[in-house]
């Protein structure tokens, strides 16, 4: 099932977050809480999923912004990007020490929020964490993927959406593409089939074929050639069908 990114906004002009706000939610972010405190932020972390933080870098309270980035590079394997007034050459540079995952400069526009966001969902390193640092994102890529601990996130049009491992029902690979096939729906992802594999739990899923993976648990029927997932015939190769009545037989 899909799944909408979370964002936290941390922001002491209540006119402007309350338009942040309005400008996500147009695009289809979901906003998990709208605060304007180090210690709200910290509170709404420690309660909530939340998948990307806005953090302003003057706050109405004494610890800053960057307290807070620190706080999240810290405890949590998210990205965040500041959101500030200030673009002096001292402020960016103490910015810098906490690793942003971006740095937008007021006033913006709602394209330029949109940007920052998925740029700093996409290149953010789940698979590390507490590194703040994210991977180099291929500019010819047309899809992007990041691991995020019980699901993957995957775009589809403008938008990354969150897919729990548990709906993956089987990816199958075409050319430079993968097809992911969730219970209900399919997305393309650039990606080499066995880079995708690296990716997933070892335990649930396995390459069945050169051009397939497959999730075990949504195994429906299976004979000499083929497994059936969701009424899709899937050829396997030998050694995964003596995997398979190994393990119906343990």
């Amino acid at each position: 099932m899909e799944q909408a990114i979370k964002i936290l906004i941390v922001e002491d002009n209540v006119i402007i977050a309350d338009d942040m706000q309005s400008m996500l939610e147009e695009i289809g972010y979901e906003i998990v809480d709208n605060v304007i405190v180090y210690e709200q932020a910290e509170e709404v972390l420690k309660n909530n999923h939340v998948d990307l933080v806005l953090i302003d870098i003057i706050l109405a309270s004494d610890k800053t912004g960057i307290d807070l980035g620190k706080h999240i590079r810290e405890k949590y394997n998210i990205p965040f990007i500041f959101v500030t007034s200030n673009s002096d050459r001292a402020t960016v540079e103490n910015a810098k020490t906490v690793k942003p995952n971006g740095y937008l400069v007021k006033p913006f526009e709602q394209q330029d929020l949109y940007t920052s966001i998925e740029i700093a969902l996409s290149n953010f390193d789940y698979s590390e964490k507490g590194s703040g640092e994210g991977t180099a994102v291929d500019k010819e890529e047309v899809v992007s993927n990041s691991v995020l601990k019980d699901s993957i996130f995957v775009k589809k049009q403008h938008l990354y959406y969150r897919i729990q491992f548990g709906d993956i029902q089987f990816i199958k690979a075409d050319n430079v593409y993968l097809e992911v096939n969730t219970i209900d729906k399919k997305f393309l992802v650039r990606s080499p089939l066995k880079d995708y594999l690296h990716k997933l739990p070892k335990h649930k899923f396995y390459r069945a074929h050169k051009s397939y993976i497959v999730n075990v648990d949504h195994i429906d029927a299976i004979n000499s050639k083929d497994i059936m997932i969701n009424n899709t015939l899937i050829p396997i190769s030998k050694e995964f069908k003596e995997f398979i009545i190994s393990a119906m037989n343990s």
